[in-house]
């Protein structure tokens, strides 16, 4: 019988992968309590159980003290009692001796039996926690297990995940025993054991599904460095390599699209868009905006993360997306935020601009697009003063007095000479002279000619 007791501990072993020591572990906890409550709660027992027969044995314990101590001869014993059993026992020594009753097998089986099932509920609950809980971020396959309302039950083997309708993908549909592959989303421990949830619109995964299909993305070549979605309509990924021999995106597409189309195939038909990582912002955004075509990209505040993307007119629409979902993907893939503007929107916008910019320039007073800056003011004082210091008005008589004599005489002297000229007659020779050399004009020499006559 002991021997199948040993048994059946191996077989709980191997299919709840609990360990056969924590299991007897426990029996014997429970076998020292079923012995307590049956044969006094005062005593002090231990339960041994043989790992290999499986045998089991009722161990009491008593203190050895002097005959007058004793308070309690149910945990102690005096000297002359431990040396009928050993004589070389002393005071302050502790004996232990078998105290197994006969029918302590049944009562064993029928108290401990409650306390060794909840005790192996609350090991396999521990046990898939810890599992789990390590493995929260990966993809399993599950199967479909219950429904309950809009909420699915998955069964992912040693537990049961829970697939709320807030995690599903509108327009997905599943049947009972049919088999999909779910995110682990979360691990959480309650009073009714682990509870898993799990997810089929989180980008993870999108992410884990091409973690699968690319072996770059395993091995660390390629990285991707953001992934946005919007379930059941278009994810956005970016992905960058270091090794300049590799194509990020074309190591995710694959041969002819076979790796990126086994992942839409698992999305039943999402739409996929792998674009270049670049940690210049420019590039970045005309990248995320694919399949627009970006004419320009201008950065507002790097800070704040904020740009403006110029597109040609007729892919307005294309860059922004149905119902903004193009620039709304890009901008979580980025992280930053995007404002979209048409050519002959951002013309009229810097149009607006210089119009506003030259009214304010007229308001200010300024002379339209180029102001001038006027001279400082110089207060009438401060120039009259100046003026004095560099160039004096007025001379004193002992300053004329002083003055040299030869210098007025000079100046002088040209004046006093064209007066004279001016009073005396002038000669008939002189007149010719002068006159042919002023004017020689032919009135003026019939008039000499007069004269001579």
């Amino acid at each position: 019988m002991n021997r199948e007791f040993i048994e059946a501990m191996e077989q709980l072993e191997k299919e709840k992968h609990i360990s056969k020591d924590v299991l007897l572990e426990t029996i014997e906890s429970a076998l020292v309590s079923a012995y307590k409550k049956n044969y006094g709660t005062a005593q002090n027992v231990r339960v041994v159980i043989d790992p290999d027969d499986g045998e089991i044995a009722v161990l009491m314990r008593k203190d050895i003290v002097a005959e007058e101590d004793i308070e309690d001869d149910m945990i102690q014993m005096s000297l002359e009692e431990a040396h009928e059993i050993d004589p070389r026992y002393e005071i302050g020594d502790a004996i232990e001796f078998a105290v197994t009753p006969r029918d302590f097998g049944r009562i064993a089986a029928q108290t401990a039996k409650q306390v060794v099932v909840q005790r192996i509920r609350e090991a396999e609950r521990g046990m898939v926690y810890d599992d789990f809980i390590t493995r929260q971020g990966e993809i399993v396959t599950g199967t479909v297990q219950r429904k309950s309302g809009e909420t699915m039950f998955i069964n992912i083997g040693r537990a049961e995940g829970i697939l709320s309708a807030n995690e599903q993908v509108p327009g997905e549909h599943f049947k009972v025993h049919q088999r999909l592959k779910v995110y682990i989303m979360d691990v959480k421990k309650t009073t009714k054991g682990p509870q898993v949830f799990l997810s089929r619109s989180h980008p993870g995964l999108v992410k884990m599904l091409f973690e699968l299909e690319v072996p770059e993305i395993q091995d660390g070549t390629v990285e991707i460095r953001g992934i946005a979605r919007e379930a059941g309509s278009r994810t956005k990924m970016a992905v960058y390599s270091e090794d300049e021999n590799v194509d990020p995106v074309g190591a995710c597409v694959g041969t002819r699209g076979s790796r990126v189309q086994s992942v839409v195939d698992e999305l039943n038909g999402e739409k996929i868009d792998i674009i270049f990582w670049s940690d210049s912002p420019e590039e970045l955004i005309a990248n995320v905006l694919s399949p627009a075509t970006v004419e320009e990209v201008i950065i507002e505040d790097e800070e704040e993360k904020t740009a403006t993307a110029i597109v040609p007119d007729y892919q307005l629409s294309l860059a922004i997306g149905k119902q903004g979902q193009n620039v709304r993907l890009a901008a979580k893939v980025s992280g930053w935020k995007i404002d979209i503007m048409s050519h002959t929107q951002y013309e009229e916008a810097l149009a607006a601009a210089e119009a506003e910019y030259e009214e304010d320039l007229e308001e200010a007073g300024y002379d339209e697009e180029f102001p001038q800056e006027e001279s400082p003011e110089v207060p009438a004082a401060d120039y009259e003063e100046e003026l004095t210091e560099e160039e004096p008005t007025e001379i004193s008589e002992d300053e004329e007095s002083e003055a040299p004599d030869e210098e007025p005489e000079d100046i002088a002297e040209p004046a006093e000479e064209e007066a004279e000229d001016a009073a005396e007659p002038e000669e008939p020779g002189d007149a010719e002279d002068a006159a042919a050399v002023e004017e020689p004009d032919e009135e003026v020499g019939e008039t000499v000619e007069q004269k001579e006559e």
